[in-house]
């Protein structure tokens, strides 16, 4: 077995969910609370039904994935394959995190301490701007700076 290669290859994975992080940062800042913010406004409103207009999102992260993932085994490009799985791997822990644990699409009982009161913190916050889309802050999903540690909305 080629350690450097093993390196690499767990270098790209963790580098695709941090990137991930930076590109849905972006991407619900500047397009979901921008230009896009008629199919985002329902996922800051209250309604009935397990799906909203804003699930359509899951398709465009999914296709960066799919497509990464895809073009690397097609390609034998090995560095965009293992890129790839850590987007995955980024989407697999936005789900849980932000559909099971936060807004609770599934019903279970999870912990909130340590690192997972702050992202819990830093997304009441954002839902906190009454389906303001000028008001909004805290855009990430998966990383919360230490200032939502302690939240007087916790």
């Amino acid at each position: 077995m080629d350690w450097t290669t093993v390196a690499i290859d767990a270098v790209l994975f963790l580098a695709g969910a941090a990137a991930m992080e930076a590109v849905a940062w972006g991407f619900h800042k500047w397009i979901m609370h921008g230009v896009l913010w008629s199919l985002h406004e329902d996922h800051h409103r209250p309604h009935r039904g397990l799906f909203e207009k804003n699930d359509i999102f899951v398709l465009f992260f999914a296709g960066i994935s799919f497509g990464l993932i895809f073009g690397g085994a097609v390609t034998h490009g090995w560095f965009v394959l293992w890129f790839g799985l850590g987007t995955a791997l980024y989407g697999i822990l936005y789900t849980i995190f932000h559909d099971i644990i936060f807004h609770k699409r599934i019903k279970i009982r999870t912990p909130k301490w340590g690192y997972l009161r702050r992202i819990i913190n830093a997304h009441r916050i954002h839902h906190s701007g009454k389906g303001d889309q000028r008001r909004a802050q805290a855009f990430g999903f998966l990383w919360a700076s230490r200032k939502y540690e302690k939240s007087s909305q916790s």
